[in-house]
């Protein structure tokens, strides 16, 4: 990361100050450790809301204890990646809760979409501001436009997820979500680089607390 920050140029082939990339990895820092805290946060609630779903992920954590050799005192990375029913809750945390609310794009092309109903905005860069323009089911978003994809509406979509406003990690049996359906960490090129470290670090979190709290 380190190496990107001091290498990227924009467009005029101007590079980030130090003082620019101290701010980016203060910004990473903060970014990291809070939506991990929230996510493991709302995930003891909801377990602990929910007594079926908490004994389900604690019997898992104690079959972890049970199949462990006397010797290992530690939860190793190959017992977490084992575990089958406790990254279903961490899915639906992250499904229910939706951490990150917006990622932001523009439109490299006219974009004809039909069937959906959307507010639309047009920023006016004389006013630094955006003004409505109206309600539209079946529209056309122009080259050039930003756009915001609303990962709540996704995770909400109730052709997607049923019930979606009920917490429920049994969804996930057996379930893969489609492209584009499931976007906790964003997609593509600005996909959060730590998605798999903050999964790592709810997971023992979770382990602990499950085996440790009445």
């Amino acid at each position: 990361m380190m190496d990107a920050l001091l290498d990227i140029e924009d467009e005029n082939g101007r590079k980030l100050s130090d003082e620019e990339i101290i701010d980016v990895l203060v910004m990473y820092l903060n970014a990291g450790h809070e939506s991990s805290a929230h996510i493991t946060m709302w995930a003891t609630v909801k377990l602990q809301e929910n007594p079926e779903f908490f004994q389900r992920a604690k019997a898992e954590q104690e079959e972890i204890i049970r199949k462990r050799p006397p010797n290992q005192k530690r939860l190793t990375l190959k017992e977490i990646r084992e575990m089958e029913y406790l990254p279903k809750v961490i899915d639906e945390t992250l499904r229910w809760i939706t951490f990150s609310f917006v990622v932001f794009r523009e439109a490299k092309a006219d974009i004809n979409i039909c069937g959906h109903s959307v507010m639309m905005f047009k920023h006016s860069k004389e006013k630094n501001s955006s003004d409505e323009i109206g309600s539209f089911a079946g529209y056309t978003i122009p080259k050039g436009w930003k756009v915001l994809v609303w990962f709540r509406s996704l995770h909400f979509d109730p052709e997607t997820y049923p019930d979606p406003k009920e917490f429920n990690p049994c969804r996930w049996d057996d379930y893969t979500a489609k492209p584009g359906t499931f976007l906790p960490f964003g997609l593509g090129s600005r996909l959060c680089p730590g998605n798999d470290l903050a999964k790592l670090e709810i997971s023992v979190f979770l382990h602990h607390f499950l085996l440790n709290y009445q």
